[in-house]
């Protein structure tokens, strides 16, 4: 299965949370990854159950 890769950027924001939505996501494992000039500093695997 070809993985499917969705980008966004942020604006400048006031405070140091960011929260991810998961619920319109299908059930499966999932990898994010944080970028900081273009290198990811940080990759985090979760698994999407119902």
């Amino acid at each position: 299965m070809k993985k499917k890769r969705y980008e966004g950027a942020l604006k400048e924001m006031q405070g140091f949370e960011i929260y991810l939505n998961i619920n319109h996501l299908k059930q499966g494992n999932y990898e994010l990854k944080i970028i900081n000039k273009n290198k990811v500093i940080k990759r985090i695997h979760f698994k999407k159950n119902n």
